[in-house]
């Protein structure tokens, strides 16, 4: 009975056009922005500024590419130099070879770069970015899937992986082996899982967190090294790698243990990033300017207040014409009392009748 096994891609490239699309660049491009979404989130916890992860990996990233691929071609050098070899391949970048190694090496310079410039301690920079960097190698490690490369010993597990490919020396090779590319992208991510367990139990400060991301992915690179059977230099039967992680373990876990008694807890996050002081005072301002206009457009809304009560109370007292009769004349308003001016001609008629004679008031008419 066959078994289901995991397929190999058709091919890594698509073509837009006359422009080729890479699989392998986009998988460590996805990781980039992972790395950056996720050290930026934990930065702006940590009390800092929520661009600063950004501006110092525009130094950081390109300095770990040229660190990822100077380590692959100086310790597989085999394949780049020689007779019958080609130099100009160890720039092909997109055919695969990056060394963790040294993208860490040289991209923690860049990073300390980065950070000079902004103020910022790199410890604490590297304890932000840890996780993100784990999850980062998570996504670059499909890169090798669609590459079909850094495969590992031969298989007949129901999840192993199916290779058929030509190698640049003509060798053919078909066959099933074991997806060490998917080993390691899931370890990546619980090392990712486990330093921000970590950090959150016991505030990891001071490049303690990165330390943690270290030893735990050499743990993990150790075995799955182990299992690969691409060509590598190898010393007292380990590979190269193997011995690297070795020694990159023991770094690790000493300076767990060196900084975690002279200075356990956290810095300061009120010292980690000046960027994030500009920040909250410009926040600062904009609220105040934000209250001033409020207050203004209140005091206007309470003088338009009193204006219209002001009227409506001197219209309730009379100032102004008064109401009619239905055919009377209107009064007029004397010296301001409210009273109405008596009508003149009632008055004549009364003083016409008083000057009547008795004849007059015998015969009226």
């Amino acid at each position: 009975m066959d078994i289901a096994y995991i397929p190999s891609p058709s091919r890594g490239v698509l073509h837009l056009g006359p422009i080729p699309l890479r699989a392998y660049a986009f998988c460590i491009i996805l990781g980039v922005v992972a790395a950056v979404w996720l050290g930026s989130k934990r930065w702006v916890a940590r009390g800092g500024a929520k661009h600063t992860v950004g501006d110092i990996a525009v130094w950081a990233v390109p300095f770990g590419l040229v660190g990822g691929r100077l380590y692959h071609v100086i310790t597989d050098h085999q394949l780049y130099f020689g007779e019958g070899k080609n130099p100009w391949n160890a720039f092909k970048i997109w055919e695969g070879g990056l060394g963790i190694w040294g993208a860490v090496a040289l991209g923690a310079v860049g990073a300390w770069i980065g950070c000079r410039r902004r103020g910022v301690p790199l410890p604490a920079y590297a304890d932000a970015i840890a996780p993100g960097i784990a999850l980062a190698q998570a996504m670059g490690r499909w890169g090798n899937y669609f590459n079909q490369e850094l495969y590992g010993r031969a298989t007949t597990l129901p999840w192993g992986l199916e290779i058929h490919k030509t190698l640049p020396d003509g060798e053919v090779v078909n066959g099933v082996f074991h997806p060490t590319f998917l080993y390691e992208s899931i370890w990546d991510v619980a090392v990712a899982l486990l330093v921000i367990w970590a950090d959150r139990r016991w505030k990891l400060g001071h490049g303690r967190a990165f330390a943690l991301y270290v030893a735990a992915y050499t743990v993990g690179r150790f075995w799955t090294e182990w299992l690969r059977i691409d060509e590598a230099h190898v010393y007292f039967g380990l590979r190269l790698n193997d011995w690297t992680s070795i020694v990159v373990f023991i770094g690790a876990v000493a300076y767990l243990v060196i900084v975690g008694k002279k200075r356990p807890g956290r810095e300061d996050p009120a010292s980690i990033d000046p960027a994030a002081h500009a920040e909250a005072e410009a926040a600062g301002e904009k609220a105040a300017g934000d209250r001033a206009a409020d207050e203004k457009a209140v005091a206007g809304t309470a003088l338009a207040g009193k204006a219209a009560a002001a009227k409506a109370k001197a219209k309730a007292k009379g100032e102004g014409p008064s109401e009619t009769v239905a055919g009377d004349k209107p009064s007029r308003i004397v010296d301001g009392d409210g009273g109405a001016e008596a009508d003149p001609q009632p008055a004549a008629a009364a003083s016409t009748a008083a000057e009547k004679t008795g004849k007059d008031a015998e015969n009226p008419i």
